[in-house]
Order: structure tokens, then sequence, then C-alpha cells
């Protein structure tokens, strides 16, 4: 692959405009996508969930532009970026490779990292990898140690669906999926989630933004969606500032595996509980973005 991509057309998302980045996937098969908020301080990569897109990050992001440099990936096979032929692509080995191409295609040395649920995942690994490389990590309802209650759930709503007829349709369907994860939600927030979650066809129809294929990685004996055992890969990273964000009401993440990070974890590190969130809080909570401030203003360069 050799073509070049346009780097400098904007968007507005929320109150804050980004930039569109196109590049080349770790394995320079695919065409993926990230947005880019310019700002004057350090750089933080946001990687979204399984199901999501860059568009997960919409609340965070307009709070911490212009302090920070945003970048923040479709993962192959969501949102803008290429879907992959390959399904047993999906995993999250070859999506932290498809981040170190986007670092180099941004010429990053040094970023900071924020993941929810497998974006934590990916996070963890990329720290174990180069620790001198991230100068902080955000994990937002996601540790060493994955609950099967809360992967059962998540697989039994992965998977191809028929197109939604209009934007209430689908804002109804996200409410039936995740309304006992996002307490308080009233019609404005489903409808507004559905437009970060999902798509809206040539026709008019609606569907999720995410390959169906995804869900692969998440079933069976061959299970590649999270790796079997986390905690090596913690305890190389020992000396990383980290906060952990939770929901209260979380399936995905025990309080004995709170506990065990922060027994096992030299450096800096804090959690904080988000009350009415269960997997995973959105991070515009207020009490996530009173946590996020100081973390973020004390230990970045």
């Amino acid at each position: 692959m050799t073509e070049s991509f346009p780097q400098t057309d904007r968007e507005q998302g929320d109150s804050s405009v980004y930039r569109n980045h196109f590049y080349h996937s770790g394995d320079d098969r695919l065409t993926l996508y990230a947005r880019i908020y310019d700002g004057d301080g350090p750089s933080l990569l946001l990687m979204h969930g399984l199901t999501r897109n860059s568009a997960d990050f919409e609340g965070l992001a307009t709070h911490l532009a212009g302090r920070y440099r945003l970048i923040i990936p479709d993962q192959r096979g969501r949102g803008r970026s290429d879907y992959d032929p390959e399904p047993a692509n999906y995993t999250p080995t070859t999506y932290v490779g498809d981040m170190l191409a986007l670092m180099a295609s941004l010429q990053l040395d040094q970023v900071g990292l924020i993941g929810t649920s497998m974006g934590g995942i990916m996070a963890m690994m990329m720290a174990a990898s180069d620790p001198e490389r991230f100068h902080s990590l955000i994990l937002n309802d996601i540790g060493p140690v994955v609950e099967q209650i809360g992967l059962d759930r998540i697989q039994s709503y992965v998977r191809a669906l028929e197109p939604f007829e209009n934007w209430q349709q689908a804002a109804n369907h996200c409410r039936k999926v995740h309304g006992d994860m996002l307490i308080g939600y009233d019609d404005k927030d489903w409808l507004s989630f559905a437009r970060r979650v999902c798509q809206e066809l040539p026709d008019g129809q609606i569907k999720y933004a995410y390959d169906p294929a995804i869900s692969e990685g998440l079933s069976g004996t061959q299970q590649t969606a999270v790796p079997l055992d986390l905690w090596p890969i913690w305890d190389q990273f020992a000396n990383i500032p980290t906060l952990i964000i939770y929901g209260a009401l979380t399936d995905i993440i025990s309080p004995s595996t709170i506990t065990e990070m922060q027994r096992r974890h030299s450096g800096p590190i804090s959690a904080v509980e988000i009350a009415n969130r269960g997997h995973a809080p959105m991070l515009d909570e207020p009490a996530v973005l009173s946590a996020i401030d100081p973390f973020l203003k004390n230990i970045a360069p």
C-alpha cells in the first residue's frame, strides 16, 4: 500500500472540532481511521471497547480538547475503518499492532493511554511491551481478570441484526441492551447513544457501526477476544501511574481484582467507583471527570 491519505479535513464532534486521519493498518492490509483533536498538551491515545468506535469518547474529548492532543481511532471492523475479510484478525494482539502503526503515522514517541474494556486490554498489552513509551494509563471498567458472566452478557448481544427502520428504533434497542448499565438515561440520551454506536445506510436504514464478525473471538474453545491470563502483563508496567475507573454495577471486573491490581502496582494507582453505571462508564460522568483531571495534571509530561 503506497497511497497517501487526506490529513486536513475537519469535522464537528459535539462542541469540539477534530481532524480526520487515515493510515495503514499494522499488517499493511487495511485503511484505518482516527479522529485527532489538536491540543497544546501531551498526547493521549483513547481506545474504545468491542462494539464501539471513536464517537464513544465524544463527551470526554469535549472536556479535554485543547488541553491535550487526543488521538481516537476506530479499530479495524468499526466505524470508518475497513472491515477485515479475515475475522481471525479481530484480536487484541492485531489491534495493538494497528495502534503502533497509528503512533508511527503521527510520529508519536510517547503517549498516555485511555482504554475502555477491550481498549483497556490493549492498553495493558501496550504498556507491558514498552513501558517507557507510555506516561500514564487510565483503565475504564477492565482489569487482568475479566468475569465470565460479563463476557456471556456481551456475547448475547454482539451478533448480526436486521437494520433498524429509523433512529428511534435504534435508540429503543440500545436502551433494551444497555439500560441496566446506564441508569438515569432519558429518551434524548438514548438517541444520542444510538447516533454514536450506529450508522445510517444509503437507503436510510440504521445499523450498528461494526462488523458482526468481531463476535467470533468471544466464544468457543478458540476464544481470542480476551487473553486468558493478564496478570503477567500487569506486572510488567508496575511503575506507570494508573487510574482505574469502574461502574458500581459492573459485571466485568470484580472488587477482588481491583484490590489485587492495587496491591501489585508499585507506582501511583487509584480506583474510582462510578454510581449508577455498569459496564462501562461513558467517561463523561462528573465523577469521572473529577478523577481524570487531577490525574492527568499530576502525571502528564
